[in-house]
């Protein structure tokens, strides 16, 4: 059938196959550009088909040559229904893999569920033995505990409501949004969902398998963003599992002290994901964003991200900052980046909106992370989902 895009609000409900399929091809042919990464060899990513996860598998795979194993949680095709777009990502880079020789195997479950860690460890167990890094990229809005308690995570803030610019995606006018405060119930939620509680779950299963090195290295993402979203990120209830996530990292290396893990969290720079499209004022800081640090040529998607992360700070001399974690946001923070970012966004309004901003770059990722307006393919043909 031929597949069109069809979104509402900040998600798209179709993806085409063959725009996914050249979307990864792309992220693979830029790594395999860039050059050899003396990594690991033996990488299990939890959170593997879209984003970071998926970018930081293509690295792992097609940078350091490592097996992989990719943990999703995607849908089938159904009828006149597309397949989610991580379903297609990740067909499409089993394919890439297996065509140069390298191991591959993707699950598909719920990674927060103890039949798929047992699932996942087991493969681990018969096929490489042991993994020597775990990166854990999930992004999901609800977790159900092993005990069977569901949690739904909220984007609010904490103390007192939020009231910012914020672009009106329908009509590209610029309005307000106010974002209402959280109850200690959504906090906590929040922070189970979003926290460091599955990764640490995840490392004990492994630890517990003897299905991971010793002197291993595990890695999880986060965000902090400019002091314009702290009342959302670093403040409101998504910062609160971030600073969980943070402390999870410190509790893990210290917990596996004997066996040499040593956990991290990498901050990352603000992209369009499907997370960052659901938060009210995010996307016009990102066309803000975009603007600027194209103008100064130091743009990055997520494959560049996260193959600077692994090449120039986890396997090679960057390191950790002062706060102990690592950081690719360190661009996107340059004081001359948010100077020339707050200078446009005083001045914003409807009337200028498009000039003064990348919507158009906006849109364009958006589209791109389900399979729509990638360049060289033809969207008017049949395609089988």
């Amino acid at each position: 059938m031929v597949v069109e895009p069809k979104v509402k609000g900040f998600i798209c409900t179709t993806a085409h196959p063959v725009g996914c399929e050249k979307n990864v091809l792309n992220q693979i042919e830029y790594v395999k550009k860039m050059g050899k990464i003396d990594g690991a060899k033996r990488v299990l990513v939890i959170g593997a088909s879209t984003g970071y996860g998926l970018a930081s598998r293509i690295t792992a795979a097609f940078g350091m040559g490592a097996a992989t194993i990719g943990v999703l949680f995607d849908k089938e095709a159904s009828g006149k229904r597309t397949a989610t777009p991580g379903l297609y990502n990740t067909r499409a880079f089993d394919d890439a893999a297996r065509k140069e020789g390298l191991y591959t195997k993707s699950i598909n479950g719920d990674a927060f569920s103890v039949e798929i860690k047992d699932q996942v460890i087991s493969t681990i167990k018969e096929d490489l033995g042991k993994v020597d890094m775990v990166v854990y990229s999930l992004a999901s809005p609800r977790r159900t505990t092993p005990d069977g308690t569901a949690y739904v995570s909220s984007l609010k803030t904490i103390g007192e409501p939020f009231t910012q610019k914020n672009w009106n995606l329908k009509d590209d006018t610029i309005g307000e949004a106010t974002i209402p405060c959280a109850t200690d119930e959504e906090i906590e939620a929040t922070v189970k969902v979003m926290g460091g509680e599955d990764w640490m779950d995840w490392i004990d299963a492994l630890v517990d398998a003897d299905a991971i090195e010793k002197d291993a290295i595990t890695i999880a993402y986060s965000y902090i963003g400019p002091k314009l979203t702290y009342p959302i990120y670093h403040e409101g209830t998504i910062g609160m599992a971030k600073k969980h996530l943070s402390e999870s990292a410190d509790a893990i290396t210290k917990k596996q002290e004997n066996m040499g893990i040593k956990a991290y969290v990498s901050v990352n720079k603000a992209l369009v994901t499907q997370a960052s499209s659901a938060i009210p004022v995010v996307p016009l800081y990102l066309s803000v964003l975009y603007k600027v640090m194209k103008e100064k040529g130091i743009h990055e998607g997520c494959v560049e991200q996260m193959y600077r992360l692994f090449k120039d700070k986890v396997f090679g001399t960057g390191g950790v900052g002062e706060d102990g974690m690592f950081h690719v946001d360190d661009w996107e923070m340059r004081e001359d980046v948010q100077t020339e970012v707050m200078d446009i966004w005083e001045k914003l309004c409807s009337d200028n909106l498009l000039e003064m901003a990348d919507t158009e770059g906006y849109w364009n990722d958006f589209y791109q992370m389900f399979g729509f307006k990638v360049e060289g393919v033809d969207y008017s043909l049949d395609v089988e989902v």
